[in-house]
């Protein structure tokens, strides 16, 4: 066969081939590329009258105040020294009958221990041989002074074995002696420390209990090297112990340590604490914040004013009547309901208090919508 009965077939598949070609679709096209997230974002909202009612927005005034330094501090409560004694015995003897025991609340003149001592039983014999003398008929002036003072030595020395006055008027109008020395309690507490038992032999000058009325305690508390200068004696403190969350205790400082412990570089700040449930404990750990005194000033607004926006703390601040613009900030240190504003607003500048939050939904709500 020649080659010219080839040519027909070749024009035909070439005629297919390009029609082929042109059926193929068209390639995607590739999507455009996002916008970036700060290109034209909102900054700025204007609200309607009823908007702003609804939403309850109020503004407050960036202002210089006051900066109140807040010191931390840790610290442990203790006894009240003033209101703690020790109990001694004051001769020696044997302790016949125990009344009280370790953790009783006791009152003043309340009978502990009945205690046997030869000591007491020869001063009431001296005391009523001179109280016998003292009334006898016939003695001159001189001999009347020298008995009754003898009488009253006799007398002193019962006292100091802690014999109360009704007790010594008692022996002197009966005219017998006590067969046990009554020790009671000098003072309105609770017996926080007992070291005897009944038959005990005791020495004189040995403590028997400690008492400690915990109608009041002491907080002491470490106040590290580089906050002394801030604190003051008269410094407010707010306590708070872990077996009481939510309760707050205030007092204030009263003492100031004169030494630096070396080891923890703190000094000891001591505070007086009401406690009349005697929930505080000694022993107990207590963390305090002190309120220092005022010395520099700083830019203020409230707290509620500051709200987070796209990972920044930013205001609203107001340019008309019911119009606000974002504005970045740097907050500092709060101070009760406000806040220190480092940087970003000006003194006397207007921002939104109440219902900023309202605004920052607004203004996400335009954000996304744009993007």
């Amino acid at each position: 066969m020649t080659i010219h009965k080839y040519i027909p077939c070749l024009l035909a598949a070439a005629i297919i081939g390009l029609g082929s070609g042109a059926c193929k679709p068209k390639a995607a096209e590739e999507p455009a590329a996002p916008k970036s997230a700060g290109e034209a974002a909102p900054s700025s909202i204007t609200l309607k009258p009823e908007a702003m009612k609804t939403a309850g927005i109020r503004t407050g005034v960036a202002e210089i105040r006051p900066i109140a330094k807040t010191i931390r501090a840790v610290g442990e409560i203790a006894f009240n020294p003033k209101r703690t004694v020790h109990l001694p015995s004051r001769t020696p003897g044997r302790i016949e009958k125990l009344f009280a025991y370790q953790n009783d609340k006791v009152k003043a003149g309340q009978l502990l221990i009945s205690f046997y001592s030869r000591d007491f039983l020869s001063f009431q014999t001296d005391l009523l041989q001179t109280l016998e003398r003292s009334k006898r008929e016939g003695l001159d002036d001189a001999e009347r002074r020298a008995s009754l003072n003898l009488l009253e030595s006799s007398r002193n020395r019962l006292r100091l074995l802690d014999l109360g006055e009704d007790d010594l008027a008692g022996i002197e109008k009966s005219g017998q002696a006590m067969t046990l020395l009554p020790i009671r309690a000098p003072i309105d507490g609770t017996i926080t420390e007992s070291l005897v038992n009944a038959g005990d032999y005791m020495d004189a000058g040995l403590d028997l209990f400690r008492i400690s009325d915990l109608s009041t305690v002491l907080a002491n508390l470490r106040i590290f090297e580089k906050d002394i200068a801030s604190v003051r004696t008269g410094s407010e403190a707010a306590l708070r112990a872990s077996a009481f969350p939510g309760r707050t205790y205030t007092g204030r400082i009263f003492q100031l340590g004169s030494i630096l412990d070396e080891k923890t570089r703190t000094i000891e700040a001591r505070i007086d604490l009401p406690n009349p449930d005697g929930d505080l404990r000694p022993g107990m750990y207590v963390d305090a914040d002190i309120r220092a005194p005022a010395g520099e000033k700083a830019l203020f607004v409230p707290a509620e004013a500051v709200q987070d926006f796209l990972n920044k703390k930013v205001v609203f601040v107001r340019t008309a009547e019911s119009s606000f613009t974002l504005r970045d900030v740097e907050t500092g240190s709060p101070l009760g309901e406000f806040i220190e504003i480092k940087r970003g607003l000006k003194e006397g500048e207007v921002v939104a208090a109440a219902g900023s939050f309202f605004l920052k939904s607004e203004l996400l709500k335009k954000t996304l919508g744009q993007d």
